[in-house]
């Protein structure tokens, strides 16, 4: 029983400390005016892949942070398949970043902050736990949720205020 519990709380450490840089590429993105979402990909204990959201600066609706460290993780290690890895992001992942989660065989997945309105783990919808995919994932979340919920609450505040 003590094992699990300083395997439990190790963890939860851990993952807070990857999320403080994810959390840094959600600030990056602020700074570029995007919607401030930040992701990183760790494997090993040690950062592959980093990202922000750049939906506004490329003018593409799929560049989300998620999106954009799964390829940069995957021609890092100059594979597709990412089952030794675990991604953090500052917000739960939308449809098309779970089907690329699901697509990329990511062990593990680790948000900080739900969505209700596009949230696809079960913030408005949840799709990892679909019987018909053939891929699972392990699924963490409120992991510094209040700090990366502010930051987009204040993000879209100061959106509607000018």
């Amino acid at each position: 029983m003590t094992i699990d519990f300083f395997t439990s709380q190790s963890q939860e450490l851990s993952d807070q400390k990857w999320m403080n840089f994810a959390f840094f590429e959600a600030e990056k993105a602020l700074e570029k005016e995007e919607v401030p979402i930040g992701c990183v990909i760790v494997r090993q204990n040690r950062i592959i892949a980093k990202a922000h959201n750049l939906v506004q600066t490329l003018k593409d609706p799929t560049a989300h942070a998620e999106i954009l460290a799964i390829t940069s993780a995957c021609n890092h290690l100059q594979s597709k398949i990412l089952d030794e890895a675990t991604l953090y992001v500052t917000l739960e992942p939308c449809s098309m970043c779970v089907g690329a989660l699901v697509l990329s065989k990511i062990k593990r997945l680790v948000f900080a902050a739900k969505d209700t309105k596009t949230g696809a783990c079960g913030g408005m919808v949840d799709l990892l736990n679909h019987e018909k995919f053939n891929h699972k994932i392990e699924v963490s979340s409120g992991i510094s949720e209040e700090k990366c919920s502010q930051i987009i609450k204040d993000f879209f505040k100061q959106k509607r205020e000018n």
